[in-house]
């Protein structure tokens, strides 16, 4: 895991190896926008409320939604584990 935006924040957000790889694939606009979104879920009281439950998947139990593109994570106490983040049509799969 891969630890980002831990200072002064609410929540730690920890990157998986695939989620860093999914990362480093993204285009630059949308590496912007997902770097704004991490850090207004990591700066926020309840990180729940930006996202929504994932039913019957493996992967994650949570999403957050940044326009086409989806970040599925784990929450674990102050811990936010991103697990992946991909395009829409194929982080479900």
């Amino acid at each position: 895991m891969v630890q980002l935006f831990s200072q002064a924040m609410s929540y730690t957000i920890l990157f998986s190896g695939e989620a860093v790889q999914d990362i480093k694939r993204l285009d630059t606009v949308v590496k912007k926008r997902l770097r704004k979104k991490l850090q207004a879920v990591a700066e926020s009281k309840d990180v729940l409320q930006n996202s929504k439950k994932i039913i019957h998947h493996e992967s994650g139990q949570y999403r957050i939604r940044i326009g086409d593109y989806r970040i599925i994570f784990d929450l674990d106490g102050n811990s936010l584990y991103i697990l992946r983040v991909r395009h829409r049509k194929e982080v479900y799969r």
